[in-house]
């Protein structure tokens, strides 16, 4: 830890400890323990069974496809999986939780202490220890306003598959906390866990934070509950630091509760006092056998395992020669990381005979038009990648057309924008406007003959030693051909001539 993690109260500096339970939906067709289906949006008590809505005599059956989700994710979390777990009740009302009570694993949980591994804004890296990831059964939504006078409850949400992963009290800032949230939304979307759709609640996280002096023993933590968004929860954690230093050193004491960040003013607000496991009243569920499953299943699963971000980064920094910066960019989302590889599949048809180096080159050219020009076309239209006009196929071979020199950088961001108006192929454009770049010799010292006449005394000012004007002939006959004068050949014509 370093002074730069501190908090700078009125009476000197404080650390922060901040640990964070994040629950993730599952992805799956089915809830947790009833066939009910699990669509966001559909129309409210739609998706609805006897189990769901807590019939009596409606007895759980568990999904073991959720089963197998849950301990694919532990796998990514790099986390024991334990091959004998626990379901328990745990016990408290509230309208849209029909049984009264919820399943969940407090004891016994199907996957133990992990780690996630983050990257911090000074370049070092973090390990974030997971304690633990267990499945539980969500609540209903209770609707407060649709009438002055009710509140409505749908149940549509009820009885869906949640994984809350556990992690210690590692973290030691806002930003730490949000690159830890990012990279666990990154690695679940990578195994197809859980979609990370924060905006619709399929994603949120409960954050636990206090303040010590350094070296101290640890605070007493409040909890911010049902944070759905990345840049709320570094807006919640910044308020609720500087709430509770300026308690401790106005001599108040912090109480341990629970608490709601309202995203328009921008604060924490008490909603209830913490309640502990025994408020619980946790025992294990009656109705549910421990579940017991086989080393040959984990082992099946593993074999299945997608490359993680963390192992894809790292091949395409020592394999391709890519920038750090690039790579994460890159490996951040799930289907951009599947783009470029389709990008570089491609390229490789064009570029077989080439040397490593010249494939390297192939690679970063390709990383930074992904990064760069594709980008911002798909902000500018409000596109998803997996939306794009231009496909990997066409942007590879953009990519090859600058390598091969039949077109330069500036004419092809020109066939770019025309590629994704029209999703005709770059050479079909190229070869229908004529924009072929110019290495014919010949051709280029008619043109640059023709400047250097047309400008005889700034030819005059270069030769008395007035270099930079050298960029202005460059331009000159860049102008008169179109762009399409060959950068590499036009330097050299022309430096021979000037000289």
């Amino acid at each position: 830890m370093t002074t730069s993690d501190l908090f700078e109260g009125q009476t000197g500096l404080w650390e922060i400890v901040i640990g964070v339970e994040v629950h993730a939906q599952v992805i799956s067709q089915a809830k947790l323990f009833s066939s009910a289906p699990t669509a966001f949006g559909a129309a409210p008590n739609t998706q609805v069974s006897c189990v769901d809505a807590g019939f009596p005599g409606m007895l759980p059956t568990l999904n073991g496809f959720c089963v197998e989700q849950a301990v694919k994710t532990g796998l990514g979390l790099n986390a024991q999986i334990h091959l004998r777990s626990q379901f328990d009740r745990k016990n408290y009302f509230y309208a849209d939780l029909p049984n009264g009570y919820q399943i969940s694993q407090l004891y016994h949980p199907i996957v133990g202490t992990g780690y996630v591994d983050i990257d911090k804004a000074d370049g070092t890296a973090k390990r974030i220890g997971v304690t633990r990831l267990h499945l539980e059964q969500d609540a209903g939504k209770s609707i407060h306003d649709q009438s002055p006078t009710k509140s409505f409850i749908d149940l549509n949400r009820a009885g869906v598959a949640l994984m809350e992963i556990v992690s210690e009290p590692d973290m030691r800032s806002a930003e730490e906390v949000m690159a830890y949230i990012r990279k666990l939304r990154t690695i679940l979307r990578y195994l197809e866990t859980c979609d990370g759709n924060m905006e619709e609640g399929s994603m949120r996280a409960d954050v636990n934070v206090s303040v010590r002096r350094p070296g101290e023993a640890l605070g007493t933590r409040a909890e911010i509950k049902n944070v759905n968004s990345v840049r709320y929860i570094g807006q919640a954690i910044a308020y609720e630091v500087d709430r509770q230093v300026t308690l401790i050193e106005n001599g108040q004491k912090v109480v341990q509760e629970t608490r709601l960040f309202d995203a328009q003013k921008g604060e924490t607000r008490s909603m209830r006092g913490k309640e502990d496991a025994h408020d619980y009243r946790y025992f294990p569920d009656p109705d549910l056998p421990p579940l017991v499953i086989g080393q040959d299943l984990v082992e099946r699963i593993r074999s299945q395992m997608p490359e993680l971000p963390d192992a894809k980064k790292k091949r395409l920094i020592h394999d391709l020669s890519l920038a750090p910066y690039d790579a994460d960019v890159i490996v951040a989302e799930r289907e951009t990381a599947d783009f470029f590889e389709e990008t570089l599949t491609c390229l490789k048809a064009f570029q077989e005979n080439k040397a490593e180096n010249e494939k390297a080159a192939a690679a970063k050219l390709a990383a930074n038009w992904l990064t760069g020009d594709f980008f911002a076309a798909l902000n500018r239209s409000g596109l998803s990648i997996i939306q794009s006009p231009i496909s990997a196929a066409h942007l590879a071979e953009l990519v090859d057309l600058i390598l091969t020199n039949v077109i330069s950088g500036r004419i092809a961001k020109d066939v770019f924008l025309e590629m994704w108006d029209s999703t005709h192929p770059p050479t079909r454009i190229v070869e229908t406007k004529g924009l072929q770049q110019i290495t014919d010799t010949g051709a280029l010292e008619a043109s640059i003959n023709q400047i250097l006449a047309q400008n005889a005394d700034k030819v005059a000012e270069y030769r008395s030693g007035k270099d930079k004007l050298f960029g202005f002939f460059v331009g000159q006959v860049m102008k008169a051909t179109g762009g399409k004068a060959n950068p590499a050949a036009l330097n050299e014509l022309l430096l021979k001539k000037l000289n």
